[in-house]
């Protein structure tokens, strides 16, 4: 047995095949075009997002004779998608989780004392980077779309209930927890759709998708549209907890970090809601079917591949984003050059919206390695500010996956930083595997977590040598500098 696993990322859709020992069978990728209409707007056309996802499940089962018994999803979480229900056609683009549109509202939510609640029933704060206000948005700036929604023939929902909608050609309108807690909208107590919420943001409940177990029979997909194939959809999670679940993340305290487009710390804290400060999050992990729920603290950070691929495709400074380890490695340290890359706003554990991007000490002596280093350093910065908001400390050790862990001059800059041990698996597309190890519970591929862990292998470990503190002095100023810029704009 295998599981066809599909991780809709923000740049583009990946998708594996694996195997019952827990190993890459096959992979295939496509990328989608990415939309920037205003400055700090990002969209994606949904349809886009459903043929990458069919170019890269036919390019992953064309490269393997397994063929999948389940499907497993995986996404970009708290972009808002809308869906005509008979055609499943997108009636506008979707509004992406980077983009930052509705500071102003928040900032009007805000000041009209809502916060408060809101965290207290999300476990979250008002910030663009969710779903809810984008929805809100909408309903305020296209009346004409969002009549569709009134009317109930406009679905809403994130990019797992758009794809499952698709491929069960329309038969499901569903999401789950994991996914639904990063709406502004989710209860974590009630673990529901909160009527408070709902109508605090306009959304009409009866629009949004049924909340069910990760792991299960979820739907199926139909062979018409979907490659022929005719199979439970039996798990899904948001990307970054599919990543805790692929990283094997089991235990209270485990810890791991996804170096994506942006990065994003979890850590497990079981079956109890805690509600932390210094600016990290409350979400909600996994839920079994039977319907336990377990936690975890997250700390998101927006920007870090996402500024290799600036340097790329912005400067044209390399031109691929593996090519930034050796560029960096040809000078000793960044001379000095200090990089915030606030291109989207900071996040945790600083969450200051209105943020910009930031160089400081450049010289006559600045070249294009100090700044590909300081671009490397911000990242492991950036992971370090976040840790230490959530542990008030050091880690036993961080499990580190996505794109820029295979870069080894970073993954040694972090553990340095953080003085503890980063491990990076043998599988390092743990998003998709993370979907394929729910899909597989869900389906009877594997039988229990512990079996799962079992097929988790250890790539390299990287263990903490000298920590530079004087650059991790010059990165807080500068950050001090960018959060004051922005107060003052």
């Amino acid at each position: 047995m295998s599981v066809l696993a599909i991780d809709a990322g923000t740049t583009g859709v990946t998708a594996l095949v694996v195997a019952e020992d827990g190993s890459a069978a096959s992979m295939g990728y496509e990328e989608f075009a990415q939309h920037f209409p205003e400055p700090g707007w990002v969209e994606h056309n949904p349809e886009d997002i459903w043929q990458a996802t069919l170019s890269a499940c036919a390019a992953a089962l064309r490269g393997t004779s397994l063929r999948p018994s389940c499907v497993g999803i995986t996404n970009q979480r708290e972009t808002a998608v809308l869906w005509d229900r008979h055609t499943l056609a997108a009636p506008r683009r979707a509004i992406v989780w980077q983009d930052r549109r509705t500071a102003g509202l928040c900032v009007r939510l805000r000041d009209a004392g809502h916060e408060p609640r809101v965290s207290e029933l999300t476990g979250l704060r008002l910030d663009p980077y969710f779903t809810a206000t984008k929805l809100t948005w909408l309903a305020e700036h296209e009346p004409e779309v969002w009549a569709g929604v009134e009317s109930g023939d406009i679905a809403v929902g994130t990019v797992d209930s758009y794809l499952i909608a698709r491929l069960t050609a329309g038969a499901q309108h569903v999401t789950d927890p994991s996914n639904a807690s990063r709406t502004l909208l989710y209860g974590l107590a009630s673990g529901g759709w909160e009527p408070e919420l709902c109508e605090l943001f306009g959304v009409p409940e009866r629009a949004l998708p049924e909340i069910v177990p990760n792991y299960g029979p979820l739907g199926r997909t139909d062979p018409s549209v979907f490659l022929g194939l005719d199979v439970p959809i039996s798990g899904v999670a948001g990307d970054q907890q599919a990543a805790l679940f692929g990283q094997t993340c089991f235990d209270v305290g485990d810890v791991k970090c996804t170096y994506g487009t942006g990065s994003f710390v979890l850590a497990n804290i079981g079956d109890k809601i805690t509600r932390p400060e210094n600016g990290l999050l409350t979400t909600v992990a996994w839920q079994t079917p039977s319907g336990e729920r377990t936690y975890a603290v997250e700390g998101s950070i927006f920007v870090t591949g996402a500024a290799v691929q600036w340097l790329r495709d912005g400067l044209g400074l390399i031109g691929t984003a593996p090519e930034s380890e050796a560029v960096a490695r040809t000078v000793p340290d960044s001379g000095g050059v200090v990089f915030v890359p606030a291109l989207t706003g900071l996040g945790a554990p600083h969450w200051e919206p209105d943020a910009r991007g930031l160089i400081t000490g450049i010289t006559r002596g600045t070249t294009r390695a100090h700044l590909v280093r300081a671009t490397l350093e911000a990242i492991a910065f950036e992971v370090r500010d976040v840790v230490e908001s959530m542990t008030a400390g050091s880690v036993p050790v961080l499990k580190a996956d996505g794109g820029a862990s295979t870069n080894d001059l970073l993954m040694q800059f972090q553990a340095d930083q953080l003085g503890t041990a980063v491990e990076r698996p043998a599988v390092q597309e743990t998003t998709a595997l993370g979907a394929a190890f729910l899909a597989g519970l869900g389906a009877g591929v594997w039988g229990s977590e512990a079996e799962l862990r079992e097929t988790w292998l250890l790539d390299r470990r990287f263990e903490p040598g000298e920590r530079d503190e004087a650059a991790y002095a010059r990165w807080r100023a500068a950050v001090e500098l960018t959060r004051t810029a922005a107060r003052n704009a």
